[in-house]
């Protein structure tokens, strides 16, 4: 097990201890350009929350290349069990952004038809599984999801994210222990951006680093620049192999900074010193990555305006689509709660009906959004 901090574009002061990994000009533009997306799907959407046109966002500010860059060492048939701060993923493996903002409104196209809570997106086709609001939840069903897939013996790993107020939860003990006891084919990905909400990060553990505790699991532990794209791909890469030949799963501690606040609810403000975020302001990671891009002659000006402004394109598009879209039926409540459904629920549904008819329940009232 080697904590060294691995990095491919280096920073300040550190040089790189990793080699770049060998991804074709287009796999780099297209991971670029996801990035890009996700950090305007969040400017945007963090704007609508605002002016009250949704009712709670999740910003990624900064830590785009973390969640992007794991998510590129992936094939399409692995499963992911993300956080609610990894929006990117679903882009880079094919979801429009269009659907990412249908779940935000929780409008009628929305695929879970409004009844989870903005962010909290879910979506089959890719193998992405529901985002969860409690806390680690997500870690224990990665390593489950990774150990059926070893007795049905099929070469797919499973790859799960959590902050690092995650890892003192039972549900990472649980979940990593399972997963080291039986070499689960499972990568637990600890985007160590320094705040559970308002608890620093010296609050959470005695441990020196959140990698280190791989070792009372019986499996290998990396530390990445969390910032720098291809590091982070390069550590994934080298584990997702591991894991799909049958060594086992691996902890990757991406060491990164949540730039905004926890959520469109918080005030980061009222707990962190400013002068922190104009530090790590200056590791921006999609301004490194386009750099990088810039000093291979793989990324001209002209084209970087070109990419920026086709994702503005997109978005303005999507939003215009989703705020046309009304609120899921009042009928829909009783749909895939059973497969078929019961004499009960056709009784609620025939009383809703008839409270609806009587003015009992207004129409269309959602009631103010809790958070």
């Amino acid at each position: 097990m080697s904590l060294e901090l691995i990095s491919v574009m280096g920073d300040a002061g550190v040089p790189a201890n990793t080699p770049a990994p060998s991804l074709a000009p287009e796999q780099l533009l297209e991971i670029y350009r996801v990035m890009v997306l996700t950090r305007l799907l969040d400017d945007r959407a963090m704007k609508l929350q605002r002016q009250g046109r949704i009712g709670f966002y999740v910003p990624a500010l900064g830590q785009e290349a973390s969640h992007i860059g794991t998510a590129a060492a992936l094939t399409a048939d692995d499963w992911v069990f993300p956080s609610y701060r990894d929006p990117g993923i679903a882009l880079l493996r094919g979801v429009g952004v269009v659907e990412l903002l249908h779940q935000c409104y929780g409008n009628s196209t929305d695929h879970t038809l409004g009844r989870q809570m903005p962010v909290h997106y879910s979506f089959k086709k890719i193998r992405l599984v529901s985002i969860s609001s409690p806390i680690g939840t997500q870690i224990a069903q990665a390593a489950g999801a990774a150990m059926a897939m070893k007795i049905r013996k099929e070469p797919h790993v499973a790859i799960t994210y959590f902050g690092d107020g995650s890892t003192s939860s039972n549900d990472f003990h649980a979940g990593l222990n399972f997963a080291g006891v039986f070499a689960a084919p499972c990568i637990f990905v600890c985007e160590n951006n320094g705040w559970a909400i308002s608890v620093p990060l010296e609050g959470q553990t005695a441990s020196a680093t959140m990698a280190a505790k791989a070792e009372a699991y019986g499996m290998p532990g990396v530390r990445v620049d969390g910032n720098d794209v291809l590091a982070v791909y390069a550590a994934t890469h080298e584990a997702v192999e591991r894991a799909r030949v049958g060594h086992g799963p691996t902890l990757i501690e991406t060491i990164t900074f949540r730039m905004g606040g926890h959520s469109s609810s918080d005030d980061a403000s009222r707990y962190r010193d400013p002068k922190v975020c104009e530090i790590w302001a200056k590791r921006d990671p999609i301004d490194r990555f386009k750099a990088w891009l810039e000093g291979k002659k793989l990324l001209k000006v002209a084209q970087e305006q070109a990419i920026r402004d086709r994702c503005e394109q997109e978005l303005k598009e999507a939003i215009d689509a989703a705020e046309k879209v009304g609120p899921p039926a009042v009928s829909t409540m009783f749909d895939d709660v059973y497969a078929t459904r019961t004499t009960q629920q056709d009784e609620q549904w025939a009383e809703l009906k008839d409270a609806l008819k009587r003015g009992v329940v207004a129409k269309g009232h959602h009631g103010e959004f809790p958070l």
